[in-house]
């Protein structure tokens, strides 16, 4: 008798695994009309390019080499507290989690330090879209005074020369150039490197043609992002980057990220009154591992930072539901650090 009840209980449980297998692929399912659905909305968007090139700055291994050694090095501040990875921390998605930085005197920023993965994929650089790229970007903060506070170009070049690795380096890097040890070769070496900061992610294998690469969750929440409207200011590659946007188009955008600082955005750099609270449209690649969030680092929850951009750009109040699930579609944006981009124990 109990050898009947042992085969009845291991023959209803097989039963109830057997139900429960049918169920979950009945439910992962995707029908051909839901599906061509997703690819409409995909259509939105473009694959990550393999490369992001400059002619005017061409990509060798040893300028790449070079720009590596020089991005992590904390000589390129006046005080030795800095580096480019200081606030850019490649190991921690090319951020550092806070408002706003701490320059080499301890001072803070006044703008949010983005993300430097993708960065040479954007139309310009920095908020306000003062710089043309990453090459002409990298020279800025190294003689910023509020961040790594170098004095002049000279200062920093006549510190590097006196290190014998820098005068192989620049010399393997620039071997046509009588002198090596410009500003420009500097910061030229070190865009060099951050055009090799791409971030490819299971989003890109779908845009490619996998269509298991996504789940249904993730590419419905792909559609609501398309359906609401983000893709006013984040389509193509990086899902956004690519334009200038006011920021609060019928609200005052402080009023929703309660910012203690009422930044005016590219006016500050343009003087015209078009340009008033005007920032750059941030991508959105990467973007649950680059908190906080907008020019101030204001909002620290990537869902109401979600809400925020729903009432201030499209004038909408997005449901929870919608918020989650535009969430679940951005989490699949986080691509894998480079590897070879990370600092090794011989540097």
């Amino acid at each position: 008798m109990k050898r009947t009840y042992l085969f009845m209980a291991i023959a209803a449980l097989i039963f109830i695994i057997s139900c429960t297998s049918k169920s979950s692929k009945k439910a992962t399912t995707i029908s051909v009309e839901e599906m061509a659905k997703y690819k409409q909305s995909a259509a939105m968007f473009a694959v990550l390019p393999t490369e992001a090139l400059n002619p005017e700055n061409p990509l060798t291994k040893e300028k790449i080499a070079l720009g590596k050694v020089l991005y992590y090095d904390n000589r390129l501040s006046k005080d030795e507290t800095q580096s480019c990875n200081t606030c850019h921390d490649i190991a921690n998605y090319g951020v550092d989690n806070k408002p706003t930085s701490e320059g080499d005197n301890g001072g803070l920023g006044t703008r949010n330090s983005p993300t430097v993965f993708n960065a040479a994929l954007h139309i310009s650089q920095f908020w306000d879209g003062r710089n043309k790229d990453v090459e002409e970007q990298a020279g800025g903060p190294i003689l910023n005074p509020v961040e790594m506070a170098i004095p002049d170009e000279a200062f920093v070049l006549d510190r590097l020369k006196k290190v014998d690795e820098y005068k192989t380096m620049f010399s393997a890097a620039y071997p046509d150039d009588k002198d090596p040890f410009t500003y420009k070769n500097l910061t030229w070496a070190i865009g060099a490197f951050e055009r090799t900061l791409l971030t490819p992610s299971k989003f890109d294998k779908y845009l490619a043609g996998d269509d298991k690469a996504m789940t249904e969750a993730e590419l419905k929440g792909m559609k609501t992002f398309v359906d609401v409207g983000c893709t006013t200011c984040h389509s193509g590659a990086l899902l956004g980057g690519t334009l200038f946007m006011k920021f609060g188009l019928t609200v005052n955008y402080w009023d929703l990220t309660h910012s203690t600082v009422i930044d005016s955005g590219r006016f500050v750099e343009t003087r015209n009154p078009a340009d008033m609270y005007v920032f750059k449209s941030m991508p959105m690649r990467n973007i649950e591992k680059t908190a906080p969030y907008f020019h101030d680092g204001s909002v620290a929850d990537l869902g109401e930072a979600i809400k925020i951009m729903g009432k201030a750009e499209l004038m909408k109040d997005l449901t929870d539901e919608q918020v989650a699930e535009i969430k679940t579609f951005l989490k699949t944006l986080t691509g894998d650090i480079p590897k070879n981009a990370l600092l090794t124990q011989a540097q």
